[in-house]
C-alpha cells in the first residue's frame, strides 16, 4: 500500500491502495466461479453434511456447502495446509461475507435492482467469451470449482444486483458547492502541485479470483493472457477497448484502463528504478511498456497517458483540478452513504449465524484448540512431525492469506479504495 499524502481539509486521509472492487466488496466470495481448486478433505464440513445450514438471513438459508466453496475460492488450494482451528476460523470469516452478500441482495430485491434473466445471460456469455476457453474446458473449470450452471448464474445475478443497488442508492449524492471545493483546495494545496511523473493507464490480469470478473485462474494462465493482451496493445489495438474487455479489475475495466498519476518517486518505489527510468526517460505519451509488469500478485499492461517533465504548481483554474476535487468529494460522499446504507441493512436484518453458535456452544470440539498429546518414545518422531504441521505458528502464513482475504475484501476497505480511485484520476 502506498500512502498518497494527508489531506487536512474535508478528508482526513487518502491512500493509494491495491486494486480493489469499487462497489461493495461483499461480492468477492460470490463473484466469478473460476478459481483454483484443491481437495481440502473437508468438503462436507464439520458435520459431514454439505446441506447443513450455516446461517439464516431473514429466514433464507446459507448452506455450509456455499461456505466450503468460498474457502476454496479464497485459499486457492492452500486450504489443505490449514489446521482444524484455522479452517474453522476461515469458515466463519467466509460465512460473514456470505451473510453480508445475502443481506444486500435481499435489499436489491426490495429496491428492484435485480437484473433480468436476459441481462444475466448476456453477462455470463460475455465472461465465457472473455475466458478464451473452449466449451469443454469451461465446463471442466466449473466442475472443478463445484459450480453448476444455475449456481454460477445466481452468483452473477447477485453481483449485478448489488452493483445496480449501489448505483441507485449513491445516485442521490449531489455535486459539492464551489465553497466546498475551494475549502478543500485551500486545505490541501501541497497535493495539487504537479510533481514530475506520469499518468498511467493499466490493464490488470489477476491469477487469483478476487470477484472482479476474473477469468484467469492460475499464474501460468495470467502470464499467457498478459502476453497476448500486451502484444495486441503494442500492435496498435485501442487500449481502452482492450481494458474494458480484458482487465480483471472493476475500476480499470470501467474506466477503460485509466488508473492514476505517479510521481517519479512513487514509480520508483512501486515498480523499481528500471521501470521508472524507462517511463520518464525513454517513453513518449501514448506508448505501451513492452512487457507485462508484476504488481501485488497481478500482471499489468501499462500505457503512458501523459508525462510531466518538471514540477509545477496548479491552481483551481488549472485544467483538471476543479473536476478532480469535485469527483473526489462525490466519491467520498457516495462511499459514506453506501457504508451507512449497508450498516442499516445489516442492523435491520434477522441474522442467525448457526456456525458461530456451534463454536460458542462447543468450544472444545475443534482439535486445533486442544493441547497436543505428549508423544511416547515409539511414536515420538511421527507425533512431533504432526504437531509441527498443525501448530498455528507454522501454518499462519498459509492460513492468514485465505482467512484475511475473505475479511479484508469486505466493506471496511471500500472507503480507502473509492477515495483512492477518486484521487487516482490526477
Amino acid at each position: 500500500m502506498i500512502e498518497k499524502g494527508h489531506f487536512k481539509g474535508v478528508l482526513s486521509k487518502v491512500q493509494i491502495s491495491k486494486f480493489r472492487l469499487g462497489l461493495a466488496a461483499v461480492v468477492a466470495v460470490t463473484g466469478v466461479f473460476l478459481s483454483a481448486c484443491g481437495d481440502s478433505g473437508t468438503a462436507t464440513g464439520p458435520s459431514g453434511d454439505p446441506n447443513v445450514v450455516a446461517a439464516k438471513v431473514n429466514g433464507k438459508d446459507i448452506k455450509l456447502e456455499e461456505v466450503e466453496k468460498g474457502i476454496k475460492a479464497q485459499a486457492q488450494g492452500a486450504e489443505a495446509n490449514l489446521s482444524p482451528l484455522e479452517l474453522a476460523s476461515a469458515r466463519l470469516q467466509v460465512l460473514e461475507q456470505l451473510i453480508q452478500t445475502e443481506v444486500m441482495f435481499q435489499r436489491a430485491e426490495k429496491e428492484q435492482t435485480v437484473p433480468t434473466e436476459e441481462e444475466v445471460t448476456g453477462e455470463m456469455n460475455k465472461r465465457r467469451t472473455a475466458s478464451n476457453l473452449s466449451a469443454e474446458e469451461f465446463q471442466k473449470q466449473m466442475t472443478a470449482a463445484g459450480e453448476t450452471e444455475e449456481s454460477w448464474r445466481q452468483n452473477v445475478r447477485k453481483e449485478m444486483a448489488l452493483s445496480k443497488l449501489q448505483e441507485k442508492i449513491t445516485g442521490k449524492v449531489e455535486a459539492p458547492k464551489d465553497s466546498e471545493i475551494e475549502a478543500f483546495f485551500n486545505g490541501n494545496r501541497e497535493q495539487f502541485k504537479n510533481k514530475r511523473g506520469a499518468q498511467l493507464a493499466a490493464i490488470v490480469i489477476d491469477p487469483a479470483n478476487s470477484g472482479q470478473g476474473d477469468t484467469t485462474t492460475t499464474d501460468q494462465e495470467a502470464q499467457l493472457r498478459a502476453k497476448e493482451v500486451g502484444q495486441r496493445a503494442l500492435s496498435g489495438a485501442d487500449f481502452a477497448t482492450l481494458a474494458r474487455e480484458f482487465s480483471e479489475d472493476f475500476d480499470t475495466r470501467a474506466r477503460g484502463g485509466d488508473w492514476r498519476y505517479f510521481t517519479e518517486e512513487e514509480m520508483t518505489q512501486v515498480f523499481g528504478q528500471g521501470v521508472a527510468a524507462f517511463v520518464m526517460g525513454q517513453m513518449q505519451n501514448g506508448q505501451i511498456v513492452p512487457q507485462a509488469i508484476p504488481f501485488e500478485g497481478r500482471y499489468l499492461i501499462i500505457k503512458l497517458q501523459r508525462k510531466v517533465e518538471k514540477d509545477e504548481d496548479r491552481t483551481l483554474e488549472s485544467p483538471e483540478v476543479r473536476p478532480q476535487i469535485t469527483q473526489l468529494l462525490i466519491n467520498a460522499r457516495k462511499n459514506l452513504l453506501w457504508q451507512s446504507y449497508m450498516a442499516i441493512a445489516l442492523n435491520e436484518a434477522r441474522i442467525e449465524n448457526l456456525l458461530a453458535r456451534k463454536v460458542v456452544d462447543n468450544p472444545n470440539e475443534l482439535s486445533g484448540a486442544r493441547q497436543a498429546p505428549v508423544a511416547t518414545p515409539a511414536d515420538a518422531n511421527t507425533n512431533t512431525a504432526n504437531a509441527n504441521a498443525n501448530t498455528p505458528s507454522n501454518a499462519n502464513a498459509a492460513a492468514n492469506a485465505p482467512a484475511n482475504a475473505a475479511t479484508n475484501s469486505g466493506s471496511a476497505n471500500t472507503a480507502n479504495a473509492n477515495t483512492a480511485n477518486a484521487n487516482a484520476n490526477r
